[in-house]
């Protein structure tokens, strides 16, 4: 059994979200999503629009997801200590960033493959919460 983790705040969920559960899923028997808890996330100085237990309560009905977890560590190698997990999978905005280079260096020593999948453009959400706050602006 191919075991796949991806892990991320997933606020305000959309399709470039369902595209990653879904290639990640494609590629895998089983998919463990971790979700990021709000402490997470404050090194960014952002808070999610979302609570946290309907961040979770989202990605698990998604038909692609096995399992979600919270995300109370940022360290991917320390996720692969908990889960042992065959594949981690991002999305390719992080590929080349210092810490993600450090874990597929790390994670390759044990055997895991790091796939990078496009990420989608003109979608985040980071950009809907934007064209929000211009909405109410403009009311």
């Amino acid at each position: 059994m191919i075991i796949g983790y991806t892990a991320g705040v997933f606020d305000m969920f959309h399709i470039g979200h369902l595209n990653l559960l879904r290639n990640a899923k494609s590629m895998c028997d089983k998919l463990i999503v971790g979700i990021s808890v709000d402490s997470c996330i404050a090194h960014k100085n952002k808070t999610p629009v979302m609570p946290f237990h309907e961040r979770m309560a989202i990605v698990q009905a998604c038909k692609y997801v096995d399992a979600v977890i919270p995300q109370t560590d940022l360290d991917k190698y320390k996720a692969w200590e908990h889960l042992n997990y065959d594949i981690l999978f991002s999305g390719d905005d992080w590929k080349g960033v210092p810490r993600w280079i450090e874990y597929e260096q790390k994670l390759n020593m044990v055997g895991v493959k790091v796939v990078y999948f496009p990420y989608t453009k003109g979608t985040s959400s980071t950009l809907l919460l934007q064209a929000l706050k211009d909405i109410s602006l403009t009311e």
